[in-house]
């Protein structure tokens, strides 16, 4: 019999005594034994946070997406094999889809996100702000990496797409991570860390796996460290309240089971697409990964007058789900995760059937293809049935982990929102309306109980992610019960992982530790224009100070006649009484375009290989004929790009300041300018 080993300190090492039995979910075979009995995990969290942590902190955030970039093309090379082993847990070919393919898109989304951040290990984090009137003390926010580890606590339900869409944001961040997925599934997650491992790809130290009990893990954390779970409420606040955790202040994030509801509007009729939609739906969420999601739909709220008639469409709807043995093409749903889970659902709905009524399916039998529902942890998808949700507690309270909904009328659509939003905290709701107001209201009188909330029709179905798809760029998690987390969520997630402090010093010293040029810091100035250096040879802070132009009425008449902008204020003739102008004032583009005209070095083929685009443009003074101008350019912060092919021009993007200035050294515009500079070395 297989034995699930552990990833620590660098090496695969068995459990202490005979540990936990795993098996099969669709045949009830044992396969594996998973122990994490004896290990040291005060050694394992300061293996992390000594060996795994320097390294990547070591890295830009750039090295860092490339790396999880590198990650993911390396896992798709053994999508087979995930695939197999998948099956064991009783996930269909689609359920796995999710969970491997899932976890790695995320991989793939965290290495694009890179872009979305400096070349540094580091970054700032919104405006800057001045804090004297001759501005020479300023403050700003950065960002630093931890200097602890991520411990990831998860649930069975997804052993591939639960680790790897947390690591993906603490490793961009520059984290390590210990993994620990529930052991009834770990097999699956062991696999897939066994080729991570193997590939050599991660530093030494940045990630390490836990199969089997966590043990003391929990009393050995310290301040620098990150927490995420997920998991029932009931262990997440078990867990939360760690006496190390309290004492260290370290941030716990939780996404716990929740009773996520979908809504049809009152404005949704039979033959309408959003009523199939409505039902094609629900049926998806009850039967993928056979309702075993933290996502899926538990509540079903409709208009009381078309209960019976939904009562009717979701049955038939249901009924074409055929059950069985994952392996086989003709199966849609598999089993549960295993026996005791089966055990669990059961005594679940046992609690719901207190106020509700069975109108679908059987708690004890289930019509199966190629697989003995004696031996697999096989359950027929349920649908239950509460006429007064608003009175019954059972049906907002209590939880069933599998193929389980309950259907519910509602009256107005103030009843359907005071319904949803009392599951006190959920992850995920849907909202099916063609009518914008009614998801308007939706919305907003929801929204505060709900992580996500879908607003699914006709015009969005065919591209829509559905219900329970959280998204990498999107937060994950949700209020109140739903845990209080957020997970992913784009930049938001990787910010989770880094210490925000605040700055504050001269705007040259901001410029040196941030790398990024500061208003009012002191530019370097030499011989050599700015658009004559190769990305190498640029410094952040290499600064030209062009010569001055006179603006005249003729320039602003010529533009106006050149662009078609006849704005009353651009013209000679205007009576200019009451309004904002004293006379003709040139046009803002026209100003940034005369810029250009001052400081790009046009005759000879340079460097730069083209402009990227604009950033931040305002126009803070106007500028009347006979005024002059003169531009401060700088350059504010350089950003490599890798090559795609090698046959590309190794290029990188550098961000200019562009100061206008009119003759009293008033500011009259400000912006920032992108470019694509060339590299040297090719």
């Amino acid at each position: 019999m297989l034995t699930i080993e552990n990833y620590i300190r660098g090496q695969w090492v068995t459990g202490d005594g005979e540990g936990q039995l795993l098996y099969n979910a669709v045949t009830g075979e044992p396969i594996a034994r998973a122990s994490a009995k004896g290990l040291d995990f005060a050694s394992i969290l300061q293996y992390a946070r000594e060996k795994g942590n320097p390294a990547l902190r070591k890295m830009s955030f750039h090295e860092r997406g490339l790396m999880l970039r590198a990650l993911a093309l390396h896992l798709r090379e053994h999508l087979d094999e995930f695939y197999q082993v998948s099956y064991r847990t009783g996930a269909t070919r689609a359920d796995s889809w999710v969970d491997i393919e899932g976890g790695i898109g995320n991989l793939f989304s965290y290495a694009s996100l890179r872009r979305k951040f400096p070349d540094t290990a580091y970054c700032l984090d919104g405006e800057h702000h001045p804090l004297g009137k001759a501005n020479t003390f300023m403050g700003h926010h950065l960002l630093v990496p931890k200097e602890g580890v991520a411990i990831h606590i998860n649930a069975f339900n997804f052993p591939v797409w639960g680790m790897l869409e947390k690591i993906a944001v603490n490793l961009l961040a520059g984290m390590p991570a210990v993994v620990k997925p529930a052991t009834i599934t770990s097999f699956l997650t062991e696999t897939v860390v066994r080729r991570i491992a193997a590939s050599g790809i991660l530093p030494e130290g940045a990630l390490q796996l836990i199969c089997g009990s966590a043990g003391d893990m929990l009393d050995h954390v310290m301040a620098q460290d990150v927490i995420s779970f997920t998991g029932s409420a009931f262990t997440g606040l078990m867990l939360k309240s760690s006496k190390s955790i309290l004492e260290n202040n370290v941030p716990f994030t939780m996404e716990a089971d929740s009773l996520n509801c979908i809504v049809l509007g009152e404005d949704i009729t039979p033959g309408m697409p959003e009523w199939d939609i409505f039902v094609k739906e629900v049926r998806k969420e009850m039967t993928t990964k056979c309702g075993q999601k933290c996502t899926a739909i538990r509540r079903i709220f409709v208009p009381a007058g078309k209960l019976e008639d939904l009562r009717t469409a979701l049955g038939k709807a249901l009924a074409q789900t055929t059950i069985g043995n994952p392996l086989n093409e003709k199966v849609r749903m598999g089993s549960l995760a295993g026996e005791s889970q089966r055990k669990e659902v059961k005594q679940q709905v046992q609690k719901l059937l207190a106020s509700s009524q069975l109108i679908y399916g059987s708690l004890d039998s289930v019509e199966l293809i190629d697989a003995d529902a004696s031996r697999g942890a096989f359950i027929s998808p349920l649908l239950l049935l509460n006429e007064n949700p608003a009175s019954a507690r059972e049906v907002h309270e209590v939880e069933a982990f599998g193929p389980v909904a309950t259907l519910m009328p509602y009256r107005s659509a103030e009843e359907a929102i005071h319904l949803a939003k009392m599951g006190k905290g959920s992850l995920v709701s849907t909202i099916v309306t063609a009518d914008a107001q009614t998801a308007r209201n939706y919305v907003i009188g929801a929204g505060t109980y709900h992580g996500r909330i879908l607003i699914l029709n006709d015009s969005c179905a065919k591209e829509s992610t559905g219900h329970g798809s959280p998204l990498p760029l999107l937060v994950h998690g949700g209020p109140g019960r739903a845990g209080g987390g957020e997970e992913m969520g784009g930049i938001r997630g990787v910010k989770h992982y880094m210490q925000r402090v605040a700055i504050q010093g001269s705007p040259d010293m901001i410029t040196a530790v941030s790398q990024v040029f500061q208003p009012g810091a002191t530019g370097n100035t030499d011989t050599v224009h700015p658009f004559k250096k190769y990305f190498e040879e640029l410094r952040v802070g290499d600064q030209l100070v062009t010569e001055k132009r006179t603006i005249t009425a003729e320039d602003t008449d010529r533009f106006a006649d050149l662009s078609g902008d006849h704005f009353y204020a651009h013209l000679r003739g205007t009576d200019f009484s009451g309004t904002m102008f004293e006379k003709q004032v040139a046009h803002g583009y026209f100003l940034i375009s005369a810029a250009a005209g001052l400081f790009v070095d046009s005759y000879e083929k340079n460097p730069v290989l083209l402009n990227y685009g604009i950033d931040e443009l305002r126009f803070t003074k106007p500028l009347y004929p006979g005024s002059t101008m003169y531009v401060r350019f700088t350059c504010r912060e350089k950003i490599g790009q890798e090559k795609k092919e090698t046959a590309d021009i190794a290029k990188g993007i550098v961000k200019w300041l562009v100061e206008i200035f009119d003759e009293t050294d008033e500011l009259v515009g400000v912006a920032t300018i992108l470019t694509m500079v060339a590299k040297k070395f090719q």
